[in-house]
């Protein structure tokens, strides 16, 4: 029962993702982080098979890695997101990676930025998608809610709004999730959202 998305606001760009490692009708951990660093300013959230992704996940922040370290300079956002959607491409004719990525980054010039990238290499520049189960509820709710300029403030009430409507409609809902913000000041983690039992949805 994944549950990834995201969106861009005023100067940012969130990810947000659920922390539960499931397999089957077993949950591993509630505490499993799905939204990567790739570097300073740029984010990597995936869902898919728990091996794609963490494999794959991992092969894209070494390389790009490798690319600033042999280059002096980072990779862009949009520059990432085609290396990314060029490696899944590859592999799909190979072994393919089970794994849909959300790819948020800011660039100096162009601001902040999501890319929407699914297994088969698909790859488009949006304002806000979503994957898993919670995208049906998730996605519904942006449609409704979302504008462009939203402040932090506004973006984080709508993703609220987002992990209510999960927890209220899905049979077997991800209790955590995990908020994550790349902006001028860098790539990092906003908040968290625990179980109802937990903490209040609101509270920090």
């Amino acid at each position: 029962m994944e549950c990834v998305f995201g969106l861009v606001g005023k100067g940012f760009a969130l990810v947000v993702s659920d922390t539960s490692a499931v397999h089957s009708i077993l949950v591993h951990k509630s505490d499993e982080d799905k939204i990567m660093k790739l570097d300073d300013y740029k984010l990597m959230g995936a869902s898919g098979e728990a091996g794609d992704r963490v494999q794959f996940t991992e092969y894209i922040q070494k390389n790009v890695a490798l690319y600033q370290y042999r280059n002096g300079i980072p990779l862009t956002t949009a520059a990432a997101a085609n290396f990314t959607r060029g490696e899944l491409a590859t592999a799909l004719r190979k072994n393919p990676y089970t794994v849909n990525i959300l790819l948020a980054g800011y660039d100096k010039e162009t601001g902040p930025s999501l890319y929407y990238i699914d297994y088969i290499a698909s790859l488009h520049k949006v304002d806000k998608a979503a994957f898993g189960y919670g995208s049906y509820f998730s996605l519904a709710m942006m449609d409704r809610h979302y504008h462009r300029d939203m402040t932090l403030e506004e973006a984080v009430e709508l993703v609220d709004k987002c992990i209510i409507e999960i927890r209220s409609r899905l049979v077997v809902a991800p209790p955590n999730f995990v908020i994550k913000i790349v902006d001028e000041g860098g790539a990092r983690e906003l908040h968290r959202r625990y179980s109802i039992g937990d903490a209040p949805l609101a509270a920090e």
